[in-house]
């Protein structure tokens, strides 16, 4: 369901084993939406990181930013450990999760 509004701790990658991004929202089909239209300048668009590679809802906002930050401290090993329990080929799983959703 695209438009409901859940928060949500996202990684983002260019390809495989590439350029990680940690991102936290309320909206995630939009906000991945909007990298892939490259609508935010800076890090994510410079560097092409649009896949939708890992993502995970929590029951409120404040729990969510808790968890990105512990994230963004984490050594890229151990981000790609999370990314691979939910999706070991890398996927993006921006149209599986949010179908064809454009904001």
């Amino acid at each position: 369901m695209p438009e409901e509004k859940m928060p949500s701790v996202y990684l983002l990658a260019s390809k495989r084993h590439g350029t990680l991004y940690c991102g936290v929202t309320s909206n995630l089909c939009s906000r991945v939406s909007l990298h892939k239209q490259g609508h935010f300048e800076g890090f994510s668009k410079a560097y092409n990181v649009k896949m939708l590679v890992w993502y995970a809802t929590f029951p409120s906002m404040a729990e969510a930013i808790v968890r990105e930050k512990q994230i963004k401290e984490w050594k890229r090993g151990w981000k790609i450990e999370l990314i691979e329990k939910m999706n070991p080929t890398w996927r993006d799983l921006f149209e599986e999760t949010c179908g064809t959703y454009i904001e």
